[in-house]
């Protein structure tokens, strides 16, 4: 082999390692899925391998850091409106980054399935078996400002005293990091709402139809960072929309078991309930 001399190879070095570091840099961009839109605010798209039976058996997160972004409780109940408004119209007329259902509501079109309040504003005060209760809005100080809760290991008044935003709803996977839905065969759209393991809040959506615990499976394999996360809607009311900057996207649910076997519904449905965010004040 050839001797190199001395100061070629104080020349080569360098070049090797500032070539390694470009490299390394390209594949990490490559790699990482996720989209800056605004400081505290990141979009992820992920492409599963478990395909499904319809749609692009893909899986949109929007990642929002309470640190800089506030989340916002809105009812028609608390409103006045005269009737519910899909998700890009409530962040239209509230002046809204980013807003996706609040949960399941009852058929009177304005009430949610479980507890919920809004700061002084009760929507429902019935406490169901629902194991699971989204907060922010932290009472005092020292808590953290965005939090899913077990209402198995924490009771549910506990929450309530403490947060001025509570909504209860079908826990997906527990604290705990566990699949808490059993093998079933009915299928949906979903949007979800969950949390990672730096607290941040995850607007979670597929519009490929899954069976929950085959959802639960495929989100927790993410590199998302999941902790746990709560069921809001499925089927064609599943939907999340964000305008931010130059971003815009608008996503709709459709099929449902039962419901509406189809991926052909393109058009968002009016819901009388949104979780919606807005830039922190500085």
């Amino acid at each position: 082999m050839e001797n190199i001399p001395h100061t070629r190879t104080n020349q080569i070095v360098p070049a090797i390692m500032l070539s390694l570091v470009i490299f390394c840099q390209l594949a990490a961009a490559q790699t990482d899925p996720w989209e800056h839109i605004a400081k505290g605010l990141d979009l992820g798209r992920f492409e599963v391998q478990d395909a499904s039976v319809g749609g692009d058996s893909a899986i949109t997160v929007l990642r929002i850091d309470p640190a800089y972004w506030d989340l916002r409780l809105l009812s028609i109940s608390q409103t006045g409106d005269p009737m519910g408004m899909n998700a890009r119209e409530w962040c239209e007329k509230y002046k809204l980054a980013a807003a996706t259902n609040a949960g399941m509501f009852q058929q009177d079109y304005r009430t949610h399935v479980g507890y919920m309040k809004s700061g002084d504003h009760v929507n429902c005060r019935r406490k169901n078996d629902y194991k699971s209760a989204a907060a922010f809005g932290p009472l005092r100080p020292g808590l953290a400002p965005f939090r899913i809760f077990d209402l198995d290991v924490d009771n549910i008044d506990s929450v309530i005293s403490r947060y001025a935003n509570v909504i209860q709803n079908i826990r997906m996977i527990s604290r705990a990091g566990e699949n808490r839905w059993t093998l079933q065969p009915k299928q949906w759209s979903e949007a979800a709402l969950g949390e990672d393991k730096e607290g941040r809040a995850l607007f979670i959506f597929s519009r490929s139809p899954y069976a929950m615990h085959d959802l639960n499976r495929i989100l927790l394999s993410l590199p998302i960072g999941l902790v746990c996360a709560q069921h809001l809607e499925g089927g064609p009311e599943a939907q999340v929309y964000l305008q931010w900057g130059k971003a815009e996207i608008e996503l709709t649910g459709s099929y449902e078991t039962t419901f509406n076997e189809d991926d052909l519904n393109q058009v968002p449905w009016p819901v009388p309930n949104v979780i919606g965010i807005v830039p922190k004040e500085r």
